[in-house]
């Protein structure tokens, strides 16, 4: 498994174009085969921090969920969601594999 984590520096006036956005990639990954950890969002204060994680079964599975971008109508709506509002000030994309607890009965 590999799990993707993309850490987000986001216009907290576009909060809800960002939750929009946030929605149609949960629904998109689940579409595709990878399992969506969610996305965490602001909940106090001041802050432009949001962070996203979802999961592929292996990187050739994820490289094959990628490559609709930028080609499949719903990943480039989903985009425009994003370009038209501005909720998104930049992002950055990191992986990860999951160290999970053991069942320790």
């Amino acid at each position: 498994m590999i799990t993707c984590v993309v850490h987000y520096t986001i216009d907290p006036t576009q909060i809800e174009a960002f939750e929009r956005f946030a929605r149609e990639w949960m629904r998109l990954v689940a579409k595709h085969g990878g399992v969506h950890h969610g996305y965490f969002l602001p909940a106090e204060g001041a802050s432009d921090r949001a962070e996203a994680l979802f999961s592929f079964e292996s990187l050739a599975a994820y490289e094959r969920y990628r490559a609709r971008f930028g080609a499949d109508p719903e990943f480039v709506a989903a985009d425009r969601i994003r370009d038209e509002s501005g909720c998104v000030l930049r992002y950055e994309r990191t992986f990860m594999r999951p160290l999970l607890p053991t069942d320790s009965r």
